[in-house]
């Protein structure tokens, strides 16, 4: 799953899986944070193109990175988001505090 985490510029690119659950969610987190701590980004954009199942594992990811990105002034974006994440971001009330861009048509 390494392939999944890409800095371009200072933005980390964070492809997310077809589901999110607590067996993703530590990898993902522990590498999102490795990326961080080394400096070489300050943004995250979690890509959810691919993504059909997130459960509260997936809020806990995007809620401690975003905590984490305060720290270095930086953002968290989801984007490719379709109506079911949309449903769960906003229902956790994570659209409040990160940036959500959707799929066309959602």
């Amino acid at each position: 799953m390494e392939e999944y985490f890409k800095v371009i510029g200072n933005y980390l690119m964070v492809k997310l899986p077809e589901e999110i659950d607590h067996h993703q969610a530590n990898y993902i987190s522990r590498n999102v944070d490795k990326i961080l701590m080394q400096g070489k980004a300050s943004n995250v954009v979690f890509d959810f193109e691919d993504t059909k199942f997130m459960d509260s594992s997936g809020i806990g990811i995007i809620a401690g990175r975003y905590k984490k990105v305060l720290c270095f002034d930086g953002k968290v974006y989801a984007i490719n988001v379709d109506k079911y994440i949309k449903r769960i971001l906003y229902m956790s009330g994570l659209d409040k505090m990160i940036e959500i861009l959707y799929k066309e048509g959602n």
